[in-house]
């Protein structure tokens, strides 16, 4: 029997509320609206940074009187029944003046406001985890310098040339120089030392953290952070201090890492052979060896992986097979799309997983 609109719309808003749960450890309207892909992530930016096109929120939801009445109906019934617990939050952006309050709706209706504000957790969350949440939620986002990759443009206020390689801070959707944003006094930091970019942020009344946009991948990398003298140079001064213990932390934490590591790939070959009993010893370890790597993304070290999951045992080994049995790699070479290869060696990857399984 085929669900009603009614009924799949409320899962739908029940998936996305649960995904943002889980992801975020809590979950609120304008997020639910974002995984229900009804508030772009761009706009959302846009109203953090002040841009003039984005001064309230609201308007830019994409849901007519009729779909955002429901969209709200089926979250606080969903929350209801979840038991979830409420966490008031405060909108905010950090702009040169300080801390400013932003606004969703157009008329700052006191009721809506509180509304967009409430965030939800589990009711179980521990008290210091609910704690750092909140403060979390309420910690108004960094400030935000863009160093300039175009070669063109100019100081609003001022009419200074930006040149490539300047540093400039977006205000209401238009261009500062430092001097007119007032961060002229602050000196860059580059990224790398986590240490010294930690207490130099901890010990900078004023910061700001310094991004540019890579156009290969087409998205802002963090290049480092702007701040003042003073901090800078006790944050030296501290790392220096205990430089030798914090070298000697980062090498007990690698043979931990690496000790933890063989455990996995020991425990995933096993899992491997139980699954696969007639796979040879030593492919089962190189399977195991290859997925699990470390930062490498592949499926065993994923979730799943890490668990032992057995789809994930059985995607490694069909991966392996796929390149080690069978001529997938050298369809590719000669141009053949990627599924249509995969097709092409399928019956070669079930002949070899039936032979490895006993089946």
């Amino acid at each position: 029997m085929v669900g009603s609109p009614h009924s799949n719309f409320r899962e739908r808003v029940e998936h996305a509320a649960e995904a943002v749960l889980k992801r975020n450890g809590s979950v609120g309207p304008l997020e639910l609206f974002q995984e229900m892909r009804l508030l772009q992530g761009c706009h959302v930016e846009g109203w953090r940074q002040g841009h003039e096109h984005y001064r309230v929120l609201q308007p830019w939801i994409q849901a007519g009187p009729e779909k955002f009445q429901k969209a709200i109906r089926h979250f606080q019934d969903w929350v209801k029944l979840r038991g979830l617990r409420p966490i008031e939050a405060a909108h905010t952006r950090r702009g040169p003046g300080g801390v400013e309050q932003l606004q969703v709706t157009e008329d700052r209706d006191p009721q809506w406001e509180k509304f967009y504000r409430t965030y939800y957790t589990p009711a179980d969350l521990p008290e210091k985890k609910t704690e750092r949440l909140a403060a979390k939620l309420n910690r108004p986002p960094e400030l935000v310098v863009f160093e300039k990759v175009g070669d063109e443009g100019n100081c609003h206020e001022c009419g200074a040339e930006l040149c490539k390689g300047d540093y400039l801070l977006m205000e209401k959707g238009q261009p500062l120089c430092l001097t007119c944003a007032d961060l002229d006094r602050l000196v860059f930091l580059p990224a790398g030392d986590t240490a010294l970019s930690r207490r130099s942020r901890k010990h900078s009344a004023l910061a700001a953290v310094v991004v540019r946009f890579n156009r290969k991948r087409k998205r802002y990398e963090r290049q480092g952070l702007l701040v003042t003298e003073a901090a800078l140079a006790k944050a030296e001064e501290e790392c220096a201090t205990d430089a030798p213990a914090r070298a000697a932390a980062r090498g007990h934490a690698a043979l931990a890492r690496q000790e933890e590591d063989r455990e996995f790939v020991t425990a995933l070959g096993q899992a491997i052979l139980q699954r696969y009993p007639n796979c040879p010893a030593k492919e089962a370890r190189r399977i195991a060896e290859h997925t699990g790597c470390r930062s490498s993304g592949r499926v065993g070290r994923s979730a799943a992986g890490r668990a032992l999951d057995a789809s994930a045992v059985n995607l490694a080994v069909i991966a392996h097979i796929r390149h080690m049995h069978t001529n997938y790699d050298e369809l590719l070479m000669r141009g053949t799309e990627r599924l249509a290869a995969r097709a092409l060696v399928r019956k070669a990857i079930d002949r070899v997983l039936a032979e490895w399984s006993g089946g």
